[in-house]
């Protein structure tokens, strides 16, 4: 199965989202993008959806779970968001596999302000929940291997590739 064109993809979320919205009470709307994948995606949602809020960008490094662990990452990215108190906002991101991303950008998030609604979108779900967290709009579904991982690229254009982890990264 080949994976899907994350330009396809970005339409169809698009869609769905401002069908979502159409009912959407009269609270401000924010869209907030993880750094990198999710930023790139966010990006490209908050122009075809012309939301006049500025785009928000997350960096989750310092909210991981697995910081003590890992350590930092070299590119650390820093947050910037918009006035996001009561607001719906709309999280995105580029792959959903654990949850662990989102729940650290939740916390970020919350750190922040307490928004009156987080919808969840994000490019694809590869469906291996460590927490249970998945995305409210998402532009495709797809099983993985044992030891693969999808990763985007971009920022243009933006593209998918199927990666094999070795067993030590596997296990990362």
């Amino acid at each position: 199965m080949s994976l899907p064109d994350p330009s396809v993809l970005i339409q169809k979320i698009a869609q769905d989202l401002a069908h979502r919205l159409q009912t959407h009470e009269s609270n401000a709307i924010v869209m907030v993008g993880i750094h990198t994948g999710g930023a790139w995606v966010a990006k490209a949602l908050h122009e075809a959806l012309k939301l006049e809020t500025p785009l928000g960008l997350l960096g989750i490094s310092f909210y991981r779970d697995d910081f003590t662990q890992k350590g930092l990452h070299p590119e650390i990215k820093s947050s910037n968001l918009p006035d996001i108190e009561n607001a719906t906002v709309i999280l995105v991101d580029d792959v959903v596999m654990s949850g662990r991303t989102i729940r650290a950008a939740m916390n970020e998030l919350f750190d922040y302000g307490r928004p009156h609604k987080v919808l969840l979108a994000s490019l694809m779900d590869v469906g291996r929940r460590e927490l249970p967290i998945q995305p409210d709009v998402c532009g495709a579904q797809y099983t993985l291997g044992e030891g693969e991982r999808i990763k985007l690229f971009g920022p243009e254009p933006l593209s998918f590739n199927l990666i094999q982890l070795n067993e030590k990264e596997a296990d990362a």
